[in-house]
């Protein structure tokens, strides 16, 4: 089956998996592995690396920087600034220091980590004169809420996505900001999918709903429950983790899955749907 595509606002299309890096690069007796998985991944077609430099303080920029060697331009870079460098000359010096560390001349997509203390007119600008400098495709956000984006919208430029905390456990943001996002034209990625420390890949309901389920592999399991359930809407971006062979293997085969109506219903169920605006979630 082929995999679905998203399309960014200047018409790059994407597959709807990409495979996020943080804590890869954090240790060394790992580091050939991680590298692995990422290079599989590229093979495979994931083509979005998403990094940040606050991962393992570039670490992780690094890393990826050594597994896309050669192979560049098959990539779809994402990386990200701290708010404590988001000022016109601190996005800047820090976008030099990324790209230096991923061993690249460009991004693909340069996000604001979170909001911080400096004025977004200011961040904007200096994302906005790394684009017509040719370092950066495009920038975005990163947990966004709806009224950051509202005041990011009045700044104009050209804000293509919005990282956001999105999965079974952390829905709030289907109330709101997800259909907002994207009647803007602004595409959501999805970090953590698969939630955080494990606990909700051990919820009966996924473990029922994955034994109902086959991939190509055999037998589905309740990761690739989560990872479906977030894919589901075709609009989102999902970026997990991919430090393991093993797991990414696991996550290309979620592509595979359809949930059901009966699916759905149940992941409701057990975890509920917002039925309020609550404040943005982020970890």
């Amino acid at each position: 089956m082929p995999m679905r595509k998203i399309t960014l606002r200047n018409g790059t299309e994407l597959p709807v998996l990409g495979m996020g890096t943080w804590n890869v690069g954090d240790c060394t007796e790992r580091r050939a592995e991680e590298i692995a998985s990422l290079r599989a991944g590229i093979e495979a077609g994931l083509r979005v690396i998403d990094t940040a430099e606050m991962y393992g303080g570039g670490r992780s920029e690094t890393l990826v920087g050594e597994a896309i060697d050669g192979v560049r331009e098959e990539v779809f870079l994402v990386t990200k600034v701290l708010p404590s460098n988001a000022s016109f000359e601190g996005v800047r010096r820090a976008c030099r220091n990324s790209l230096q560390r991923l061993g690249t001349d460009w991004l693909d997509l340069y996000l604001l980590h979170w909001r911080g203390g400096v004025p977004l007119a200011e961040t904007v600008r200096g994302m906005e004169s790394l684009r017509a400098d040719g370092v950066i495709r495009d920038w975005g956000v990163s947990n966004f809420d709806v009224d950051d984006m509202e005041e990011l919208e009045e700044l104009g430029g050209f804000c293509a996505a919005n990282q956001i905390l999105y999965n079974l456990e952390y829905r709030g943001v289907e109330f709101d900001l997800l259909d907002r996002d994207r009647v803007a034209g602004v595409v959501n990625m999805a970090y953590s999918p698969l939630g955080q420390g494990g606990e909700l890949l051990h919820h009966p309901v996924l473990d029922g709903i994955a034994a109902r389920h086959e991939t190509s592999a055999g037998a589905a399991t309740a990761a690739q429950i989560a990872l479906a359930w977030v894919l589901r809407r075709g609009d989102v971006l999902a970026i997990p983790k991919a430090g393991t062979m093993s797991h990414l293997r696991e996550n290309l085969l979620a592509t595979e899955l359809e949930l059901t109506e009966s699916d759905l219903a149940a992941l409701d169920g057990a975890f509920p749907p917002p039925r309020r605006k609550t404040r943005l979630a982020m970890i």
